[in-house]
């Protein structure tokens, strides 16, 4: 607002500046003072209005002129030449350098390609060199920009009347033929009239059903009046059209207004959204251009209250000018406070580059290891399936097989891991051996437990299956364990003896490990008969 306050037509005045002002005028008026003088040296016309001598306040115009009342000289023409469609540019001979990998033209890469992709490129081959693309700049005015017949070449039109021509005369031909049979049929045997007639009037029925499908086309109508004057009557009206209050005759729908045409809730508010053509007055009110114009009216509004000149409907253009300059200056201030602290702080993300199977969420690459972390075999890595990087892979989370690949046990899973879960992540070989192994365990104790067996009592089988064979346990040790692992217990128990600070004992023995093992078993747990 401050260039505004410059110009002399909108700038704030006194009341002293505004009498001065007046008296000014009228003395030019009446001829006792020279006229103004623009930039040209041309004297305006003391007469003319206010309001076509001001230059508005978006021209940066500070001094008296009459230049923005002028038509502006433009150059350009954008009627006469437009791009050459279908004509090629230099044909090389051989592949140069910076050039299309697939075709060999140099205008553009392998991305943005068109052409089919070769088996083997141009760049390789050195043959079958595409030409290079025209690239053409025009300098198109405000006119040009939004002339929808801009580089339309009217000869075109040659083509569309001469087919229709061409249709009309295979029509009038087809019943010219028609009726010279029917004639001849009719002088050779009079029997067969019915069945010319017949093919005749089906013939002239498919012609007036293909007058009315064309709907879109708009038919003249001669009235003729009693006084003898005639007029012309357009059929303006699409029959496809259908009324607000037509789409649902439910009492309890939407509302329909008669008087404002308005219906604002959506009147078939459980159908289909992709087969509605119409969802109410509200969803014109926030999509599209509405939305951007309540931020500029919130902005406008803002704005004056913080005490600037600002009005919506007086400088539509100045509003939204400044409405563009504040959204930009709010993202330079975001930057700049994100730059600050990214100065101060650092920026952790940036130190060190992510990985390419990070960075893509999955990799087809697989690596075998050893129990002691040594690399056994090695997957060739797979060709991308497509030129462009962004094109998701066919399988998900590091799967070599689709979902439905496996079945066991009434389950489908993948083949690769052998997993009946879903989008879970692919575990490989590991998984297929940790799959086997918890199924023949399962088996072991489904069978221990339909045959229950006498066997040899061993010790400490908390343990797990098997006890270890260099385990060796002193019995009076163990028997102290359990003791101290009681009165642990009772201690816990009782707040009032229980410690403030925990202590960690690194020197535990074997016998204490076995009697805390032993205690923390839950009775009631309905595998422990398996351990």
């Amino acid at each position: 607002m401050g260039d505004r306050k410059e110009f002399e037509c909108v700038a704030y005045k006194s009341r002293e500046d505004h009498r001065k002002e007046l008296e000014l005028e009228e003395a030019r008026k009446v001829g006792l003072i020279p006229a103004e003088v623009d930039e040209d040296g041309k004297e305006i016309n003391p007469h003319i209005p206010k309001y076509m001598s001001c230059a508005p306040w978006y021209i940066g115009s500070n001094k008296p002129s009459l230049k923005h009342q002028r038509k502006r000289n433009s150059d350009m023409n954008y009627t006469t030449s437009w791009y050459n469609r279908g004509e090629k540019g230099f044909q090389a001979e051989k592949y140069r350098k910076g050039s299309c990998a697939n075709c060999g033209a140099i205008t553009h890469d392998v991305k943005s390609c068109i052409d089919r992709p070769r088996k083997v490129g141009a760049k390789w081959t050195g043959k079958h060199i595409a030409p290079d693309e025209i690239i053409e700049e025009f300098e198109i005015d405000y006119d040009g920009k939004r002339d929808r017949w801009n580089g339309f070449d009217p000869a075109s039109y040659a083509y569309v009347v001469h087919r229709y021509e061409a249709k009309e005369e295979a029509r009038n031909k087809y019943l010219k033929e028609h009726k010279l049979k029917k004639f001849e049929d009719e002088a050779s045997d009079d029997d067969d009239d019915d069945e010319v007639e017949d093919g005749l009037k089906v013939d002239e029925a498919k012609v007036d059903e293909s007058k009315q499908m064309d709907f879109a086309k708009v038919e003249k109508r001669v009235r003729t009046t009693g006084g003898g004057s005639t007029g012309t009557v357009r059929n303006l009206r699409i029959r496809e059209d259908t009324a607000k209050y037509l789409l649902n005759l439910d009492v309890d729908s939407a509302y329909y207004d008669p008087k404002t045409r308005s219906m604002r809730e959506d009147p078939m508010p459980d159908a289909d959204p992709n087969d509605k053509f119409y969802a109410g007055d509200n969803q014109n009110r926030i999509s599209g251009q509405a939305m951007e114009f309540k931020q500029i009216n919130l902005h406008t509004f803002e704005a004056y209250d913080k005490g600037q000149d600002m009005h919506l409907q007086a400088a539509p253009s100045q509003a939204e000018l400044l409405y563009k300059n504040f959204k930009v200056n709010k993202d330079k201030l975001k930057s700049q406070v994100k730059d600050t602290i990214m100065e101060k702080y650092g920026n952790a993300a940036a130190e060190e580059e992510i990985p390419r199977e990070l960075l893509f969420g999955q990799s087809e690459k697989q690596v075998e290891y050893d129990r002691a972390g040594r690399v056994i075999k090695v997957q060739e890595t797979v060709l991308p399936k497509s030129k462009y990087e962004d094109v998701l892979l066919l399988y998900a989370n590091n799967h070599t097989s689709v979902w439905g690949s496996w079945w066991s046990d009434f389950q489908w899973g993948y083949i690769c891991c052998k997993q009946t879960i879903r989008n879970s992540y692919c575990t490989g070989a590991a998984g297929i051996q940790a799959a086997e192994a918890s199924g023949d365990l399962m088996k072991t104790n489904i069978a221990r437990k339909q045959n229950p067996a006498r066997t040899e009592e061993k010790k400490l089988a908390t343990w797990g299956a098997e006890v270890p064979e260099d385990l060796v346990l002193d019995e009076k040790k163990l028997a102290e364990a359990f003791n101290k692992e009681n009165s642990r217990k009772k201690e816990d128990k009782d707040d009032r003896k229980r410690k403030y600070n925990v202590s960690y004992d690194d020197n535990v023995t074997q016998e204490e490990m076995e009697a805390y093992r032993m205690k923390r078993v839950h009775h009631d747990d309905p595998i422990k008969d398996f351990l």
